[in-house]
């Protein structure tokens, strides 16, 4: 029977926790098939390459795919929940990963070719992403600029609350919830959605940095 790439992934991202963002967590997802297809070992190297993508490329892909699934994850949240049951949830779902998400945060913002500085764009994208989302779930009814100026103001929050948890995961959701309180109605100016999109690449540097991995 012929591997799905995209079913495989599926199957790599309970073993991220053990494992990480690896090449070694994509190999074993083979091995997580039903016992009907399940191969007892790992996928060859050449494998890998083939099915995901080589080098860093493969993992790129699986820290994706992990992320596609922190927002389908978001989808679980029942009617009526608040924007913070809805971002504490998304940080709740990066508990079992924590150790592993600053060097992939790292990777995702390394350039794929050339020389740094580094591409903060996946920043922007996973942060607005979660920030949409959850103004999806919650009824968020905002037009025109106030839409973008409401989803980039949760960006910002979801970002730094993100670094803060993992500095200090005991605390994470107080702090959250402690900058959802204090938040100020902002403007309407395209000025601040741009302040917005700097304390994002603010929050991504702090978390690559504070673990000197680039």
């Amino acid at each position: 029977m012929m591997l799905s790439s995209v079913r495989l992934l599926q199957l790599a991202l309970p073993l991220v926790k053990n494992h990480g963002f690896t090449r070694d967590a994509l190999a074993r997802s083979v091995m997580a098939l039903p016992l009907s297809e399940a191969h007892t070992e790992p996928l060859s190297e050449t494998s890998v390459s083939a099915l995901f993508g080589s080098g860093d490329s493969s993992r790129r892909n699986l820290i994706k795919a992990w992320l596609d699934d922190g927002i389908r994850y978001m989808d679980t949240m029942p009617p009526g929940s608040s924007v913070n049951e809805v971002l504490r949830a998304r940080l709740e779902y990066n508990e079992p990963v924590l150790q592993f998400l600053p060097e992939a945060f790292a990777l995702l913002a390394s350039p794929q070719s050339g020389l740094p500085p580094l591409d903060l764009r996946p920043a922007l994208q996973h942060a607005s992403t979660i920030a949409d989302k959850a103004c999806r779930i919650t009824g968020d009814k905002s037009l025109q600029l106030a839409w973008y100026t409401r989803r980039m103001s949760l960006a910002t929050i979801y970002s730094v609350s993100e670094l803060h948890q993992l500095t200090s995961p005991d605390t994470a959701y107080t702090f959250l919830e402690t900058l959802l309180h204090s938040s100020v109605s902002f403007k309407s100016s395209l000025n601040e959605v741009d302040l917005f999109s700097s304390y994002i690449v603010k929050s991504w540097r702090g978390i690559i940095n504070s673990y000197g991995i680039l």
